[in-house]
């Protein structure tokens, strides 16, 4: 198999960041300016397009030559870029980013040549940033520039020659990490599913932009009449700024207001009485429904056919391997409650603002609901939505062999009332609204070692509970399930026995390991998968951790500031980096296998997927696949349910 590394750099006057990679590269202005490649072990050279230059016919046949394996940093892009011209399959491509994301690494090549300490002559240019904004997107006209609208090579040539610099050294950097990870290899079923992940993310799925822009339309409206009706009550210029609506709150009221938040607003509305103070109050809390956000992104991101593509990232959330959203954040949509759906996206479409406010009342919760519906089957088509049943938990139960929790699975699947009925050994049939909600917020929070604060942070507060009473939920919870606080217990022991030994230790399945490799400098704690899928701490070592104990500490990107910096971990979030990691490799093989039928799947959110079909009985079909057993999870009870629909919504 020969090898070459590509790195190319482009123009389009379509903003990459906001519109993404695929309405980018349809843009009819788009251009390839610079195409840098290398051979093997060979010396890195430069196309310079721009200046009549032609990539070579070698480096085409090469393109598509199935022999030849192409590598590029965040490959997806240079495979759709040049697959504008020249046809070359995503299964001849290698994507060097993903590669270190699976090895634990942070995203951006600057970031992971920092992280993997690549010497200064291999590292990335830092001067690329504003390189790129000179010349491949468009400018400004000023006088100073000539009025023009882009700036060519011959317009900053000494840049220009930076810049062809640069398009190399993304080359030279790139085949550095590749050169350094290549002893710990990304396994091939990885690799396919990241094929069918751009083939998923090519294909997009289709947008209601009559509902989008009237969903626009809409709220322009109500939140100018909001927002003057505020005006007028308070006399203020900015009604929303917080410093002077607390100030005329208090005036208003006499009452001390402590903030603004959402629960404080709430509770002061149910305070008042009528009056103007009340309205201004249910005036912002309506205002803070809905942001049209999400709204502006399909409308920037939908490409001319109408359908929005590039919304998921492969590994976006790192070592567990769990996809990201991108673009329009597909992970975070708001919940629909309304039953009257199909009527609601009608008056949106119409720009019918009155009706809206006569059926619905609150006009920008009415929008917050309707926005996953702007994702529709296309005309004759429908969306078939399926989502495993409480897949985390039942993994979780399946890892641990809890017993009664599998039991649950494999019948009723009622596992708040379960839980209660064992948390607090009354009979599942006696189970009322109040224990329910205990084995719920118990079910939520405490299967990874939480407490009471996670107890808290899951709303336990909110739904009624008292703070008082935590500790014995916790207590009761774990007493429960003492198989899965076995589980965190072992799966700590396990780690600090391999750091202490260098030794592999198994704990029900799951192999933890050191694996270093001198000749490139890596060293990592590793933990092998049922499905042969590695997780990879970066520079393990073993240090006391804020509560004065021993404990495994790993290099990693601070959830907070995204920084490079040491993280100490423990039994209960190893046991939560591990059943996430299994429950992603479920809808691994699920996606695969529904590929495989010869179905289309567009879109997947958590573990959710939604396939497009001209056959609503295909669900059926696709439900089956779900349930099918996985062979390395002999046991596992996996279920699916689903619905057939015209838009996408949460059933």
């Amino acid at each position: 198999m020969y090898h070459l590394n590509i790195d190319i750099e482009t123009y389009s006057s379509v903003d990459i960041k906001k519109a993404g990679l695929y309405k980018y590269v349809q843009s009819p202005d788009f251009e390839i300016l610079l195409f840098a490649y290398s051979f093997g072990d060979e010396t890195v050279k430069i196309i310079d397009l721009t200046q009549g230059e032609q990539i070579p016919p070698h480096i085409i046949d090469a393109l598509r030559d199935p022999g030849v394996m192409k590598h590029a940093y965040n490959a997806a892009f240079e495979w759709y870029c040049l697959n504008k011209f020249f046809q070359s399959p995503i299964e001849q491509w290698r994507c060097t980013q993903i590669h270190g994301l699976y090895c634990g690494y942070p995203s951006g090549l600057a970031k992971v040549g920092e992280a993997l300490r690549i010497p200064q002559d291999k590292k990335k240019m830092g001067v690329g940033g504003s390189l790129i904004r000179t010349f491949c997107v468009p400018c400004k006209p000023t006088k100073s520039n000539g009025m023009r609208t882009r700036t060519l090579p011959h317009h900053e040539p000494e840049k220009w020659k930076l810049f062809r610099d640069y398009c190399i050294g993304d080359v030279v950097a790139e085949k550095e990490i590749l050169r350094r990870l290549s002893v710990f290899p990304v396994p091939d079923q990885e690799w396919q599913l990241w094929q069918l992940d751009q083939r998923i993310n090519a294909r997009g799925i289709a947008c209601d932009l009559q509902l989008v822009e009237g969903a626009l339309a809409v709220d322009e409206q109500v939140t100018g009449e909001l927002r003057q009706e505020a005006i007028t009550l308070t006399g203020l210029d900015n009604p929303k700024s917080v410093k002077q609506l607390t100030k005329w709150l208090e005036e208003e009221t006499g009452e001390e207001v402590e903030n603004l938040q959402k629960g404080t607003v709430s509770k002061l509305i149910d305070k008042l009485d009528e009056g103007k103070a009340r309205r201004v109050l249910e005036i912002r809390q309506e205002l803070s429904k809905t942001s049209v956000k999400k709204y502006q992104a399909m409308q920037t991101v939908a490409c001319a056919d109408g359908r929005v593509r590039g919304l998921l990232q492969f590994y976006g959330a790192n070592r567990t391997g769990r996809w990201a959203g991108r673009l329009v954040q597909v992970h975070n949509l708001p919940k629909n409650k309304m039953e009257t759906l199909e009527l609601a996206r009608q008056l949106v479409r119409d720009r019918n603002v009155g009706m809206l406010k006569f059926v619905y009342g609150n006009v920008p919760d009415t929008l917050s609901q309707l926005i996953r519906t702007a994702f529709v089957a296309p005309n004759g088509k429908k969306l078939l939505v399926a989502d495993f049943s409480a897949i985390e938990a039942r993994v979780l139960a399946w890892l641990a062999d809890e017993q009664w929790r599998l039991e649950v699975f494999a019948g009723h699947g009622k596992i708040y009332e379960a839980s209660a009925s064992q948390m607090f050994g009354i009979p599942l049939e006696m189970i009322d609204k109040e224990l329910r909600q205990k084995g719920k917020v118990s079910e939520l929070a405490l299967g990874y070692q939480g407490g009471k604060g996670a107890l808290i942070s899951m709303g336990a507060l909110d739904m009624g509970l008292k703070e008082e009473e935590l500790p014995e939920i916790v207590m009761r919870w774990r007493n429960a399930n003492r198989r899965i606080c076995d589980l965190w217990y072992s799966l700590e022991a396990a780690a600090i026995e391999v750091m202490e030994t260098g030794q592999p230790v198994g704990v029900r399945g799951i192999i933890m390991a050191r694996e270093s490799h001198h000749g490139s400098g890596l060293d990592f704690f590793t933990i092998t998968l049922p499905s042969g899928r590695k997780l990879y701490y970066v520079e393990p070592t073993l240090a006391l951790n804020d509560f004065g104990k021993q404990a495994l500490h790993y290099k990693g990107p601070d959830q907070q500031t995204g920084k490079w910096t040491t993280i100490s971990t423990y039994g209960g979030k190893l046991v939560e980096n591990i059943v996430q990691a299994i429950a992603r490799d479920c809808l691994a093989v699920t996606l695969m296998r529904v590929e495989h039928a010869g179905y289309d799947t567009v879109l997947h959110v958590h573990d959710e997927i939604g396939v497009e079909s001209d056959r609503a009985e295909d669900l059926d079909r696709i439900l089956e696949i779900m349930a099918q057993p996985i062979a390395w999870a002999p046991g596992l009870p996996l279920t699916g349910a689903g619905f057939v629909t015209d838009f996408y919504m949460k059933d």
